[in-house]
């Protein structure tokens, strides 16, 4: 069995009085694209931030490559280790070039290896032509091209996507996930995607957690979550929703309607 890269155990999140993650185990294995899906407001979010040592719980445990997230860990140094692509880009005014190089010169890569490895980069998303141009004047998937290669560049042992294509067009959006899948699988990068769209997952993932009111209501392999049983899945999350409702009050959107919509 391959090594656990995060682990997660008996993992609670409060805001206020209200629990918004409550995770008994989670474990994502090295090389293993997990995706996370569920309607606005089901803890995905949150969950990821946890993962990548940017919010810490108020209770539990959570290892990363091996190593225990304590109070006097280098949090730094295990976040070294990642990288995190978001719904909008958020990049530099600068090149294309500058911005993928951000990263690499921050940790004090040589120059000649930094020119290397961004012209490589670049080249894996097909935006090598856009090294020179200025950030500000780039279309919105050219944008989130220039994001993932930022990541990439990095060569991280576990990446994050939060909803990174989903403010894309539809058709800019399904080429830039068939291209984004193919390098996850090439690169057997770990990998953690957040959606809370169903279609995208087929393309990244090859294990999906579903989750509501912050628990994790299914776990398994795409094709038992997402494939021809899709409905009892779906049934058994809406039966889980009721029941998370019944308990804290909470209002929480219907799954199956937040799916089938942006």
């Amino acid at each position: 069995m391959r090594e656990a890269v995060l682990e997660l155990k008996n993992v609670r999140v409060h805001r206020g009085s209200r629990l918004v993650l409550d995770v008994p185990h989670l474990v994502v294995r090295r090389g293993e694209t997990l995706a996370v899906v569920g309607p606005n407001g089901a803890g995905k979010s949150t969950l990821l931030q946890v993962m990548a040592c940017l919010l810490r719980p108020g209770a539990g445990e959570i290892s990363v490559c091996g190593e225990r997230v304590e109070r006097g860990t280098n949090l730094v140094r295990l976040r070294r280790r990642m990288a995190m692509v978001l719904q909008r880009p958020y990049l530099l005014d600068g090149t294309v070039f500058d911005n993928v190089a951000v990263g690499l010169r921050m940790r004090g890569v040589p120059r000649d290896e930094v020119r290397a490895r961004v012209e490589q980069a670049l080249a894996t998303f097909g935006i090598e032509h856009l090294a020179g141009r200025r950030a500000r004047t780039l279309s919105g998937g050219e944008s989130q091209r220039v994001s993932l290669a930022r990541a990439f560049v990095l060569e991280p042992e576990v990446l994050f996507l939060d909803e990174p294509t989903s403010s894309l067009d539809v058709p800019t959006r399904m080429g830039l996930l068939a291209e984004l899948g193919e390098v996850v699988r090439r690169t057997r990068v770990t990998t953690v995607f957040v959606t809370h769209d169903v279609i995208e997952i087929p393309f990244l993932a090859d294990r999906t957690v579903v989750m509501a009111g912050g628990r994790i209501v299914a776990d398994g392999p795409v094709r038992e979550v997402l494939g021809a049983d899709m409905r009892r899945a779906l049934a058994d999350l809406a039966a889980s929703a009721r029941w998370i409702l019944s308990q804290d009050g909470d209002g929480i959107a219907a799954f199956p309607v937040a799916c089938a919509s942006r």
